[in-house]
């Protein structure tokens, strides 16, 4: 298959991977509303064109928390990411420091963050919830700051997991779940070979390694369900605010009272999101609730962005929108399924492409030149 585009990883990562994966990654929650939102709001966005500007020197370099990020994008924290390619996380996070940007581990990664981090020279990032068992957290937090982890993303939008229909149809959950994926694997046979075979071990290596026994894909929805904590409150973030000592990223805000609070809490940015539209369905998409934040914190607090950033032109029309960088979750998922590491370097050259082409023709010389006046009013 030609790729092109930046979307054509989407269509390549379907016919590679077995659909209980594909659907993982692809599917949202109840009727994915919110999810198909996310996507058709932000291409709705007009940009405003501007010509004869002398765009011959562009800048897409920007820094975040006292780092230098050749592009204003992150690899966004990923489960299950070491199931897309071969030792997933190690790929991606090879092929985010060759393009000059950070990687955020998942605290459900397959590979564990000691199997990373040998991998790069660049500081990862990590991505915690908020969990019933404070130990796991606790030792996670340890083995991230002794691994050289700098900067710590905390997801606050679930303190319950989402209601996933498709992953009980495509086999991930539900009736059969196990029978259903080894048939599925035995008729992808490229998966099968890459990551089936050669991908192994197969188990959730941050928790496994917590526990001293193999937590498998079979434990990994059950350990979630039992472990996530509706009673978080902000109170519950304090200890590791005093206990972290690099930046800490409050992951899931859609509300500016919840973007004050993140301000207030001593937080040093935060993450616009509604989870890529897999937690509460009919929630406003991520695009909807940017500027209301913006207008609110923008100054006192780093806002990142994601859910529904598909190419280069999203992440433009984002950072128009407010926002200091975008993180890229399933676009990048797409790419590592296709073609691992190769694939994410080439996916964010097309997304850089893209930005370049948007920039050159908005009259925006570098990312601080983009803003509100980047924009068609209406």
């Amino acid at each position: 298959m030609i790729i092109s585009a930046s979307t054509d990883y989407r269509k390549a990562a379907k016919a590679k991977l077995p659909p209980f994966l594909f659907h993982y990654i692809d599917g949202g929650s109840y009727k994915e509303h919110t999810l198909n939102r996310n996507v058709q709001d932000l291409s709705d966005i007009a940009l405003r064109q501007r010509i004869l500007k002398d765009m011959s020197e562009l800048d897409l370099s920007t820094e975040l928390f006292g780092e230098k990020l050749d592009l204003p994008l992150i690899l966004a924290p990923v489960g299950l990411t070491g199931m897309y390619a071969r030792r997933g996380e190690v790929q991606a996070a090879k092929a985010a420091e060759n393009k000059g940007i950070p990687f955020t581990m998942s605290t459900v990664s397959v590979c564990p963050i000691e199997e990373v981090t040998p991998n790069i020279d660049r500081a990862m990032w990590f991505q915690l919830y908020v969990l019933r068992d404070r130990g796991f957290m606790k030792n996670a937090l340890e083995r991230a700051k002794a691994a050289g982890v700098k900067t710590l993303v905390f997801t606050v939008d679930m303190p319950v997991p989402g209601a996933r229909y498709r992953d009980m149809h495509s086999g991930m959950s539900g009736p059969f779940a196990a029978s259903r994926r080894i048939l599925q694997a035995m008729t992808h046979p490229r998966w099968a070979l890459d990551v089936g075979l050669l991908g192994k071990p197969h188990d959730l290596g941050n928790i496994s390694a917590y526990r001293n026994e193999k937590t498998s894909l079979v434990d990994y929805i059950g350990w979630l369900g039992s472990n996530f904590d509706p009673s978080i409150s902000w109170k519950d973030l304090e200890w590791i605010r005093d206990f972290w000592d690099g930046p800490m990223i409050i992951k899931g805000i859609l509300d500016e009272e919840d973007a004050k609070d993140a301000v207030r809490f001593g937080a040093d940015g935060i993450v616009v999101s509604n989870h890529g539209g897999r937690q509460l369905d009919g929630v406003l998409s991520s695009v909807k609730a940017l500027p209301k934040i913006a207008d609110a914190v923008k100054g006192d607090i780093k806002i990142l962005v994601d859910s529904g950033i598909r190419n280069g032109l999203d992440v433009v029309r984002m950072l128009a929108l407010g926002a200091d960088a975008a993180m890229l979750g399933r676009s990048y998922i797409y790419a590592l399924a296709t073609n691992g590491q190769k694939g994410v370097e080439h996916l964010l050259d097309l997304y850089t492409n893209e930005m370049k082409v948007a920039m050159t023709l908005t009259g925006a010389k570098s990312i601080k030149d983009l803003g509100s006046h980047s924009l068609v009013s209406y």
